[in-house]
């Protein structure tokens, strides 16, 4: 069985499962520059029906933060942005159209037209790009045969989508997103689905995920590891008290056959 490293830490594994959102895919890249064009979508609407928007404190609300020039510019790992569905963000939304004098049935139709809108500004410019250093690992994982799967937050349609544009499908024998599962993140059946997807034991799969609620998730499951990844700009790993192990790249991430002795590692 493969032993997977992070660290000084070391984990016997059968397969991982990736989160997406900030773990595959570049989070602000692509979610960053796709809130902003809901907020202005939103904005220009409610100011169409003569209402006071009242969106100023929405990006708090989600969980995002703007640089000194209104740019959105990060993301709590921990908050409603990084961890809810899009349900929930379009929720939010929907209550500050209520705060600026809409009918909650008018703002949440509102919010539904606007995230389609948004949604197909995103398809047309394919705002997506992989995190440093991710694609070595994935063919790591594919040199040793470990069966990989996604559990994302996203809906898998999103998600399929999403991996097709950054060429990386053909990495995941599964892809779970939240409509597939009756509880999301930080419940386990992602990961239980996943596993008997791939026909690995939750017990013997890793969980890499950049929030704590992907670690939860991992924990609920019992899995073999749960790894948080936090990014080379990240100041640290606080928002990941759940995890077993914490890289701030996939270059801190490598395999050992126990019964080669075999070392295959990113690392120099």
């Amino acid at each position: 069985m493969p032993q997977l490293f992070a660290k000084d830490a070391r984990f016997n594994v059968q397969a991982i499962l990736f989160d997406k959102d900030g773990t595959l895919m570049d989070f602000m890249y692509t979610w960053g520059y796709w809130a902003d064009l809901l907020l202005s979508l939103y904005s220009r609407e409610l100011e169409a029906t003569e209402r006071s928007p009242r969106l100023m404190d929405v990006t708090a609300l989600w969980g995002l933060y703007r640089a000194p020039d209104g740019a959105i510019a990060d993301y709590d790992r921990n908050g409603p942005f990084s961890m809810g569905t899009v349900g929930d963000i379009l929720t939010l939304l929907a209550w500050q159209g209520y705060r600026s004098g809409l009918s909650w049935a008018e703002a949440a139709v509102l919010a539904r037209q606007c995230s389609q809108a948004a949604n197909e500004q995103l398809e047309q410019s394919r705002a997506a790009r992989a995190v440093p250093d991710l694609v070595p690992f994935l063919e790591q994982c594919r040199t040793i045969g470990l069966p990989l799967a996604v559990v994302t937050a996203d809906e898998t349609a999103a998600a399929e989508k999403h991996l097709q544009w950054l060429g990386l499908r053909r990495y995941f024998s599964a892809v779970i997103g939240n409509d597939q599962v009756e509880r999301g993140k930080p419940y386990p059946d992602m990961v239980e689905l996943a596993c008997r997807k791939l026909s690995v034991p939750a017990a013997q799969a890793a969980v890499i995920g950049d929030s704590n609620g992907d670690m939860l998730m991992a924990k609920s499951a019992d899995a073999a590891a749960a790894i948080g990844i936090t990014g080379p700009q990240d100041a640290g790993a606080d928002h990941l008290p759940a995890a077993d192990a914490v890289v701030s790249s996939y270059r801190e991430l490598g395999f050992q056959d126990r019964f080669e002795n075999r070392e295959v590692s990113m690392r120099k």
